[in-house]
């Protein structure tokens, strides 16, 4: 972790300069970004239904909705059917 943080000093010095966060905490923000768009396809699948499905939302929504998420992502993947969608959630 701390090869990466040291990788990305200039974006840390960025946004120590550039916003009311001090150098802990832009650290933090940098290293979070990161691990969010870490994020397989896969665990982006699964995290999204479990939270819609905490939020009440029925399948048959919740997988369209994540099937319109998904060419919006940093790096989109291959379309993927609402079928296949169901089985990564699901196996």
């Amino acid at each position: 972790m701390l090869d990466r943080r040291a990788s990305y000093d200039d974006l840390i010095d960025h946004l120590v300069g550039s916003t009311a966060l001090r150098r802990g905490e832009a650290a933090r923000v940098v290293l979070d970004v990161l691990a969010y768009f870490d994020e397989t396809t896969e665990e982006f699948v699964r995290r999204r239904h479990r939270e819609l499905q905490a939020g009440g939302a029925l399948n048959s929504v919740i997988f369209e909705r994540i099937a319109a998420e998904l060419p919006h992502r940093a790096v989109a993947p291959p379309q993927l059917s609402l079928r296949q969608l169901r089985r990564i959630v699901y196996g």
